[in-house]
């Protein structure tokens, strides 16, 4: 097991409060841009943040033969969606569902990925080490986005995760759903790739089961809300040393301007197969 051991010089940007429907591939961008400033001295970041409704797709699934049809029925059901620049698969986001990611910097030369999902696991180990000792890590079979780095109680997921590494900084991703109905989330991934898949294999994408996904609050039948959590998460990393910080005091902390252009620039990199 990985000793947990955050950089000292780590600040929080906890953007969970701001639930206003940003377009989804804000918080994609921002951190896009933050790793480029951390490549250039700017400290380590705890990034925290949620999305009312929206469903982000691996670059595999956009791929998928009628990932442009399956996108069209997300639309019409008011979902934001999004392919992000990450690795994984499909994961549905709603208020329920905290998104942590850690940013860090890098040596232009590291290739050894494994220490960094370790480390985001020794976090979220932590974190929860006050409520639950019986997190499981490992691939979930049926579950959406599955992984080795899938985190479950009970042998249903409540976490996964991604990592997006430039030349000298990476973003280690993690979902936690922590409120709500994992089957729901399961449901509309499952309608998803029913949409999407067409003439593809199903080896090349996930056969999401019934029963594979849960929530914080599901698995452990207490109640936990979204907040909570967050604020637990908070609390813990401040006894550390690890604060949040205000964006006017993050060196390089990009502006709005430079944040939208780089959603732009995501949108047409990673556009959906048509």
């Amino acid at each position: 097991m990985t000793t947990l051991e955050l950089p000292s010089s780590m600040v929080i940007h906890d953007r969970s409060g701001e639930t206003a429907m940003q377009p989804i591939l804000y918080a994609f961008a921002l951190e896009e841009l933050l790793c480029r400033a951390i490549g250039k001295a700017a400290p380590p970041i705890l990034h925290i943040w949620r999305h009312p409704r929206a469903f982000v797709m691996g670059l595999r699934d956009s791929r998928l033969p009628k990932a442009a049809e399956a996108n069209e029925w997300l639309l019409s059901q008011g979902y934001d969606t999004a392919v992000r620049n990450s690795g994984g698969a499909a994961v549905p986001l709603d208020l329920g569902v905290v998104n942590v990611s850690l940013l860090l910097p890098k040596s232009a030369g590291d290739m050894e990925h494994r220490k960094d999902f370790d480390l985001m696991v020794a976090l979220i180990r932590d974190v929860m080490s006050t409520i639950t000792n019986r997190i499981d890590q490992g691939e979930v079979m049926g579950s959406f986005c599955p992984g080795e780095f899938d985190l479950s109680v009970g042998g249903r997921k409540f976490c996964g995760i991604a990592q997006r590494r430039q030349q000298l900084a990476l973003s280690v991703q993690a979902f936690i759903i922590v409120e709500g109905l994992g089957e729901a989330k399961a449901s509309l991934a499952r309608g998803f790739y029913e949409r999407a898949a067409g003439s593809a294999s199903p080896n090349d994408y996930p056969l999401v089961a019934p029963g594979s996904m849960a929530s914080l609050s599901e698995c452990l039948h207490i109640e936990l809300s979204a907040k909570r959590f967050t604020d637990s998460f908070v609390q813990v990393m401040a006894a550390k040393g690890v604060k949040v910080q205000s964006p006017r005091n993050i060196p390089g902390y990009p502006s709005e301007e430079e944040i939208q252009g780089m959603m732009e620039l995501l949108k047409q990199r990673y556009a959906i197969k048509q």
